[in-house]
């Protein structure tokens, strides 16, 4: 994971992107790969620190970046 030593964000919003990495994950067939839960994450705590506050929108963003990334590699 890339680092994110020095973001910070209050609670509500780390509960907001803790509820977007869940649902994200829930949509993904199994097998759950540890790096796709990794690029979520990384592009939903990019994403929330750009200031994005909507759940949907994190979610979606994060999908959207992992089935661009999948198809680079």
């Amino acid at each position: 994971m890339k680092n994110f030593a020095n973001a910070e964000f209050s609670p509500e919003v780390i509960d907001l992107m803790t509820l977007a990495l869940e649902a994200a994950v829930a949509t993904l067939p199994e097998p759950v790969h540890s790096s796709h839960v990794n690029a979520l994450a990384e592009s939903i705590l990019r994403t929330a620190g750009a200031g994005e506050r909507n759940l949907a929108d994190l979610q979606r963003i994060a999908l959207m970046e992992l089935q661009l990334g999948s198809r680079d590699g």
